[in-house]
């Protein structure tokens, strides 16, 4: 997976206030858990683009005044009108111990309902996955080429290599659905095929 770097500097005074005038410069306020304590610092907003703005997932190499710690986004904070970031917490990581991450999905392929006139639907964009930090994958693929009318991929039929996916298993990430112009030809596509396979049986 790849990393991101982000700069980040000590907060000598917390509070609303503290952190409204943060924001006001550029600056993100954030928190740093997972360690001895909390770290309570802020980093300049610019610098979350790379981090925050991507279709896959990245560890993230924080540098605080020096002190560097390897470390997920946790959380993030968006304002609910400007999408200005409010606020980010970081979770340092350790070797050997397991951590959560949400894993961006990405989809290989074009079905064979597509070719037909049928409409791809991504239902999940994201998996929930539990591995390691060095099996920890920066995103997951899955081929939907096989895909046909009403066909679905499930979180079941994704094949989990040193990463367990916590999202159940009857979740469907993509699905064909069926233009309503098509839905009655594929109907009778489907009774004609089982009419001849009959018809051979015999």
């Amino acid at each position: 997976m790849k990393t991101v770097e982000i700069i980040g500097y000590q907060r000598a005074n917390l509070g609303k206030k503290e952190s409204k005038r943060l924001r006001a410069e550029g600056n993100v306020p954030c928190v740093l858990y997972g360690g001895d304590e909390q770290i309570h610092f802020y980093a300049p907003m610019i610098l979350f683009r790379p981090l925050v703005y991507t279709d896959q997932a990245h560890f993230v190499e924080l540098n605080i005044e020096g002190v560097e710690k390897r470390c997920i986004l946790q959380d993030i904070q968006f304002h609910p009108v400007n999408e200005i970031i409010m606020h980010a917490d970081f979770l340092e990581l350790h070797e050997g111990k397991p951590v959560k991450m949400d894993i961006p999905v990405q989809l290989l392929g074009t079905p064979t309902g597509v070719t037909k006139g049928g409409k791809l639907m991504h239902k999940r964009h994201f998996l929930h996955i539990k591995a390691l930090p060095k099996d920890m994958p920066d995103h997951i693929e899955v081929n939907v080429s096989k895909l046909d009318f009403g066909k679905s991929v499930k979180v079941k039929d994704v094949k989990e290599t040193n990463f367990q996916i916590i999202d159940s298993p009857a979740i469907s990430i993509a699905v064909i659905e069926i233009p309503r112009a098509l839905r009655g030809k594929a109907t009778d596509d489907e009774e004609g095929e089982e009419a001849e396979a009959e018809e051979a049986e015999l």
